[in-house]
Formats: structure tokens, sequence, C-alpha cells
């Protein structure tokens, strides 16, 4: 088929066979035309009218439809234009990860990226030294943790975990564990900011992101309460050092959360997923909702943070059948993570000076945090205390503020991402006042300089393009 073409209703209709004429059905045909080559990058699709008047639906079950498509990224929406097929470059990322992503050309400090500062990372050659020479492993069918790493994770999880595993990072853990537990129409409840894969997944999946608003602690008990009355099926979470706010939830504060999950009505089979990405570096104390829900938090701690993002590796733990669901579905593709990764990552967990490191680089960052946080406290900015390695900072405009700091050689974050529906949480309560744009800095990353970075940030945070913002 010739890119570009102008592909109307009737047609569409005749290639899709459309079976029934939901949503659902109408998006999955569509899609597979497009996963066929049937319908190419470029290629124009019917109106909502128009295809609506052809199938005797209403324009909003079409509208739906491509709100569905666009969201997993098959289309994409030009306005007055239309809405057209994507190219093949544009899925490379998902959308939401898409607005993350930097440019490649260098700049004078990168605060953008969420990474850890390399220099911080425990050094990995004598961990490596004192791993076989050879990739070997005695039967596919093992247990995929090595024994000595399975013992390690236990002695070390914040709660009674029927069944611990270990993937290839945070993400995986979470994508795996949404795949087992959400169906498409499903809702999950998340965090507004939160972390834009996470968006990203549901979309994929078909499922409703249900935003909750965050104060300092972390999710707001009472709008999680509200969210809950939607019956979703899972409440994703981060419980410290969350990305990007840096909130982190105290023990008080997870003990209101599972009570409010407990005390909720027709969520019997809900389950909390928690991504702990940064707990090693982190300077609160450790804590999940499983110590007051047990057999219904699935918890996830990943290493990247701590010890390397390239070492790609986390572990999962929770009730012992869905556990299990997630390592046989996962059997069935990459099988298990390296053991010869898993036996880096206890050496690096058991070795003194690995230890000694990864402590060094919690005081490092929660010195960063401090000593910028107060110098844009000192300068008007109203950011708040965050853990970790990321700040989310008010700006009175987004785009006008990233032009600014790279006018100053200084990249940041752009904060659309990170937002669920438009700012808003389950509530419909909303950010109504100014400033009600955000940016996220990598404050990890800055190791000297802190007035002048101050300086570059809080100029950039008051200023408006005239007209504009």
């Amino acid at each position: 088929m010739v890119s570009g073409i102008r592909m109307d209703a009737s047609r569409l209709i005749e290639l899709a066979e459309f079976t029934d004429a939901s949503p659902r059905t109408i998006a999955g045909d569509v899609a597979r035309l497009v996963n066929g080559g049937e319908l190419a990058a470029g290629d124009r699709l019917p109106t909502v009218r128009e295809l609506a008047a052809a199938l005797s639906v209403s324009p909003a079950t079409i509208s739906q439809a491509w709100q569905a498509l666009a969201r997993a990224g098959v289309i994409e929406s030009r306005g007055r234009a239309g809405s057209f097929v994507r190219g093949a470059e544009a899925l490379r990322l998902a959308p939401r990860m898409r607005g993350m992503a930097a440019p490649d050309d260098p700049v004078r400090l990168d605060l953008s990226r969420g990474t850890p500062d390399p220099l911080l990372l425990p050094a990995l050659g004598p961990a490596l030294s004192r791993v076989s020479t050879r990739a070997e492993t005695g039967s596919y069918q093992a247990e995929p943790v090595i024994p000595a790493l399975a013992r390690a994770l236990r002695d070390s999880w914040p709660s009674d975990a029927e069944s611990i595993m270990v993937v290839d990072g945070a993400l995986d853990a979470i994508s795996r564990t949404l795949e087992e537990l959400v169906r498409f129409g499903d809702r999950v409840v998340v965090e507004s900011p939160g972390f834009p894969p996470f968006l990203d997944l549901l979309d994929v999946l078909g499922a409703v992101a249900v935003p909750v608003r965050l104060d300092e602690h972390g999710m707001v008990p009472e709008a999680l309460a509200v969210a809950l009355r939607k019956r979703p099926a899972a409440v994703l979470l981060q419980p410290r050092a969350q990305n990007p706010t840096g909130a982190s939830m105290t023990a008080e504060r997870a003990e209101a959360l599972a009570r409010t999950i407990a005390n909720a009505e027709r969520v019997d089979d809900l389950v909390v997923i928690e991504d702990d990405h940064s707990g090693l570096i982190s300077i609160e104390g450790d804590v999940t909702l499983g110590t007051w829900l047990p057999g219904r938090v699935v918890h996830v701690r990943s290493f990247s943070k701590s010890h390397g993002p390239d070492l790609r590796i986390a572990a999962l733990g929770g009730p012992r059948e869905l556990v299990e669901h997630i390592a046989g579905r996962r059997m069935l593709g990459p099988g298990w993570t390296s053991r010869m990764v898993q036996t880096i990552l206890l050496d690096l967990l058991t070795d003194g000076a690995s230890i000694d490191a990864v402590t060094e680089a919690r005081r490092q960052y929660f010195t960063r945090q401090r000593m910028l946080g107060d110098a844009l406290r000192e300068r008007g900015v109203a950011v708040r205390h965050a853990d970790g390695i990321n700040l989310w900072m008010p700006v009175l405009g987004e785009r006008s503020a990233l032009v600014q700091l790279a006018v100053a050689g200084i990249r940041v974050a752009a904060g659309s991402p990170f937002l669920a529906a438009n700012g808003t949480d389950a509530t419909g309560a909303g950010r109504t006042r100014r400033p009600v744009e955000f940016v996220r800095v990598t404050v990890g990353l800055v190791r000297d300089d802190v007035d002048g970075v101050a300086d570059a940030l809080a100029t950039a945070a008051q200023h408006v393009v005239a007209g504009g913002y």
C-alpha cells in the first residue's frame, strides 16, 4: 500500500471486517491492519463522524477507539488535519518516554536524565574478578534466583513476602506484574505527578489511569479513598524518593494508606504495586504497605540507582501464586536474569567496600538535595524538601524555563510527561493557581557550583515569555 493515502470509511470497514462495533474491537482491528502493513505510516484515517456514520454507532465510540490507538502510539492526531498512522521511528519510544528523552547534543550540565552520578556507584572491578569465567548453567529449568542472593534479599526485605524473584530492572518487574493483574478497561490508581513509563504501560494495556495527588509524604489518603470508589484493579506507587517529586512515605503514611484500602468497599482483589527504585540511597527508612496488607502487595526493589543502571537487575516479592505466575510466564521469554549478574549483585550487597560506597553515595545525595533545595528556597523558588536524586521545581512556564536553562548550558526534564490527566486527581481537583507548571531537576548530578546552578534555575523558574506563559 502506498504511504500517505486517504482511507475512507467503507474501505477501512472492508479491510478490518469489524466483528462488533465496540471501541475495543475497532481499536484492535485497526491496530492489526497497521501491524500487518495494510495501513502504512502516514495514512490518514476516516474522521470520527464518517466512520461512526458508516458503522451506525455514536461518534463517542469511534473517539474512544481512536484515543486508545493514540495512547498506544499506533496513530497520532494532527488536529483539524485528522488522525494518521504513526511512522515506525516514532514507535521506538512510547509517547511519554519520548517526552522524557533528551537530545544527544552536549550541554554544560545535563540534569534531565534521572540517572545516578556515575562517580558515586561502587566499583565493579573487584566483583567482576570473583565471577566465574564461564557463563554456565546446569539447567534451563533450574530455580531462577541463585540461593545465596535469595537469602540475602529475604533477610533485607521490608515485610514477609511469600516469594521473591529477580528480574531485569524495576520497569521489567512493574510491566510483568501489570500484565498479570490488569485487563483492557481496568482502572489503576497512579501518583500524579508520577513516572511517565507507568502511564505508557497502562496505555499499552488499555487500562485507565486514576491519578491521585501527592504531598511531601506521597499519596494523600483522602484522595486515595476517592479513587478507590472507581474499583481499581491495582494501586501503583513509589514508597521512597518518588520520581519526580522526591517524596518519601513515613510508616504513619503507609499505615494510613493501607487502612484506607482495607476499609474501601468492593476492592477485595486490589493489589498494591510498590516501586522502591531508590531504596538503598534513600535517607528514609524502609517502608511498605505489605506490613499492614499481607498478601496484597508486590514490592519491587531496584539496584539501578545504588549500584548501576546497566546491571539491569531488580527483585520482586509478593504473594506466592502471583509471583509464580510471573516467573512462569517469564520462562517463556528471557527465562531468568543472568546468574553472572546475580552473582555480581550478591557480591556488591555483601562486600564491605561496596557497602561503604553506597553509604557514601546516600550521604552525598542527601547533601546535594539539601544544599540546592536551600539555595532555591533562598531565591524564592518554592521547592519542597526531597529525597533521592530528583527535585520537582515549579516554574511559571515549562517551555520558557527549558529555553532559559538551555541558554545557560543546563538541561532539565520537562514536567508535563510526568502528569496524569493534565495534573488533576480522582477528586477532580487540579492545580488552580500559578505557578502551574514544573520541571524535574536531577539534583544528584550537581557536584559543585551550587550557587551558580541555583541562580540559573531560579531565573528560569521566574521568567515568563511575553504573551505566552
